[in-house]
C-alpha cells in the first residue's frame, strides 16, 4: 500500500476526498497532526498529539458488486484492528455497534467513511481511523466520554510507525477476501467481540430514541434489536 505522510492537516479524511481523482486505489494518508478531525454524525474526534494514529485508507471499487460492500468496510476494518489488537499487545478489545473499538469499555478508536462521487456515480471512499496509541491519562481525562490508549492500557509506548505497518498489512491481507464476499466473511469475528449483543441497550437512530435486546446482526451488518417482543432492524445508529 502506497502512503502519504502529512505533518499536519484538518482531516485526513478530507484531503483525501479533496484529493481523490489522483490518488490511487489502496494509498493510505496519515497525520503527524489532525486538528479537525471528526467522527460519525459529525462528532469532533479530539487532537490528542502526534504520538496517535490519524489514517485515511483511499478505496476504489472495480464494479457494481464490490460497490455493494463498500458500506462495511468500517466494520471490516474494526474487526481489522481488534485481531491487531489482540495478536500483537495482548488486549481483549470489544466492538459497540457499529464499528467503535473500546478496552475495558472504553473508546480507544473511532472510524468514519466517506464516500466521494465523480459524474454522478460513486468513485471512492475515504476510510478514516483515529487511534490513541500513547494518550496519556491527563488528555484521556479531558475527553467527554469514557476513552483509553494502548499505552494506558499496556503501560508501554506504541511505536506509530510499526503499528501502521502492522495495521495496513492486515487490512490489506483479507481485503479481497472481504469485498468478494461482504459482512458474512467477518460475521464470525464481528459478533464474538460485540460487547452488544444480549444486552439491554439504547440507540440514537438519526434523533429517535429505541430501546430493547440487542439480539444480533445480520448478515448486512445491521442490528438486531428486540422491542415489546418484535424483532426490528436498523441499518444506521448509534448505541447511547
Amino acid at each position: 500500500m502506497k502512503t502519504i505522510r502529512l505533518e499536519e492537516i484538518n482531516s485526513t479524511n478530507d484531503y483525501a476526498k479533496k484529493n481523490m481523482s489522483q490518488l490511487e486505489h489502496m494509498t493510505a494518508v496519515y497525520a503527524q497532526r489532525q486538528t479537525s478531525g471528526r467522527g460519525r454524525l459529525e462528532r469532533k474526534w479530539m487532537d490528542t498529539g502526534e504520538d496517535n494514529l490519524f489514517l485515511t485508507i483511499v478505496l476504489k471499487p472495480k464494479n457494481e458488486k464490490e460497490i455493494s460492500n463498500f458500506p462495511n468496510l468500517t466494520q471490516y476494518l474494526s474487526v481489522i484492528l481488534s485481531m491487531l489488537l489482540e495478536e500483537e499487545y495482548n488486549l481483549n478489545p470489544q466492538i459497540k455497534w457499529p464499528n467503535d473499538v473500546l478496552i475495558n469499555g472504553k473508546k480507544v478508536a473511532g472510524i468514519l467513511a466517506e464516500g466521494t462521487t465523480h459524474g454522478g456515480k460513486f468513485f471512492g471512499l475515504a476510510l478514516g481511523i483515529g487511534v490513541n496509541l500513547n494518550t496519556t491519562s491527563e488528555k484521556l481525562a479531558l475527553i467527554d466520554k469514557p476513552a483509553t490508549s494502548i499505552f494506558n492500557e499496556i503501560g508501554a509506548c506504541v511505536n506509530k510507525e510499526i503499528f501502521l505497518k502492522k495495521l495496513l498489512e492486515k487490512f490489506c491481507l483479507l481485503y479481497d477476501e472481504f469485498i468478494a464476499d461482504g459482512f458474512p466473511f467477518i460475521k464470525n469475528d464481528y459478533e464474538k467481540r460485540a460487547m452488544f449483543l444480549g444486552k439491554e441497550i439504547t440507540i440514537n437512530v438519526l434523533g429517535e430514541i429505541h430501546q430493547g435486546v440487542a439480539t444480533g446482526v445480520t448478515d448486512e451488518g445491521s442490528l438486531v434489536l428486540k422491542e415489546d417482543d418484535n424483532n426490528k432492524i436498523y441499518y444506521i445508529g448509534d448505541i447511547v
